[in-house]
């Protein structure tokens, strides 16, 4: 009985090792991407964010807009946003754009005097435009490459340069020091907590729109919002100015992913989700879904 059942757990043997010799022989010769070496990782990664935003996320987005009066809503988005000036004036001037720093600057002190923290965004009403910079950018100016795309979970779309850019926004946001300079007291870690959240839940509210445009304009989803957000991304870096030689590039990644909805020779499509009274440009903040261009500047 003994030789039988190890004749058994050594024909077991054999045919696992059969088995796993021809799974590691597909997995060597199955070549990835050049383009996007870390595709698998992305697409699992996605899905996990595509899960997390339809179980958490979006049904707060649609309560906070249900309970929200409009003039409200326009409020914590002109807030959120005047605090995102901080961080675009610093960044303008480490891009040597010091005229449009100077608007920025003055945009942050209009509004937040006259227009009270920053609720109102009294400097678009004087012809003083909202700009999108952030230090990912400021890196790509200075010669850092973006690297290979890469979807960050619970942050979505990305690549090497924007995590690290990433960081030094929040580095650059004054939000992120309420806890230290409170001397982290349970009520102000509360209070900071509670402020991220509405943050994050009135930008995923002014998504809902985009996403119906991102569900039923793509072939594959995942390829569409990388090739939306890597344009968006560059047209941001470039101004609106991206060079003839980037665009071949782009061209040869949307062949190679199959995404038939949108084409790499012109800016991603502009979106607006803008409201009356608030800002004509949406900040820069990391999303699920983050396909829409800024307007010119």
């Amino acid at each position: 009985m003994s030789m039988q059942k190890s004749t058994i757990n050594t024909r077991l043997l054999m045919s696992s090792l059969v088995i796993s010799s021809l799974l590691a022989g597909c997995a060597s010769t199955a070549k990835p991407n050049e383009l996007d070496p870390w595709e698998g990782w992305n697409r699992g990664t996605q899905e996990f964010n595509d899960d997390l935003d339809k179980a958490v996320l979006k049904p707060m987005a649609k309560g906070y807009q249900w309970i929200t009066p409009k003039f409200v809503d326009d409020g914590i988005t002109n807030f959120f946003s005047n605090m995102n000036d901080i961080g675009v004036t610093l960044n303008d001037f480490m891009q040597l754009k010091m005229t449009q720093g100077g608007m920025d600057a003055s945009r942050f002190l209009i509004n937040t005097t006259a227009g009270v923290a920053g609720f109102v965004d009294v400097a678009n009403m004087i012809d003083l435009p909202k700009h999108n910079e952030d230090f990912g950018q400021t890196l790509g100016f200075w010669g850092v490459p973006t690297g290979n795309y890469l979807v960050v979970p619970f942050m979505g779309a990305s690549s090497p340069r924007e995590v690290v850019g990433a960081i030094g926004d929040a580095l650059m946001n004054p939000l992120t020091y309420t806890f230290a300079v409170a001397g982290g007291g349970a009520a102000i870690s509360a209070v900071n907590a509670g402020a991220k959240t509405v943050d994050v839940t009135d930008k995923r509210a002014d998504l809902i729109p985009t996403e119906k445009i991102v569900n039923e304009a793509s072939v594959d989803r995942y390829s569409f919002i990388k090739n939306a957000y890597q344009q968006r991304r560059e047209y941001l870096l470039h101004d609106g100015n991206v060079p003839e030689e980037e665009e071949p590039q782009l061209e040869e990644a949307a062949a190679t992913d199959g995404a038939s909805a949108t084409k790499t020779n012109f800016p991603a499509p502009a979106i607006s989700n803008n409201k009356p009274g608030s800002a004509p440009v949406s900040d820069n903040s990391k999303h699920f879904l983050e396909i829409s261009a800024p307007a010119k500047k």
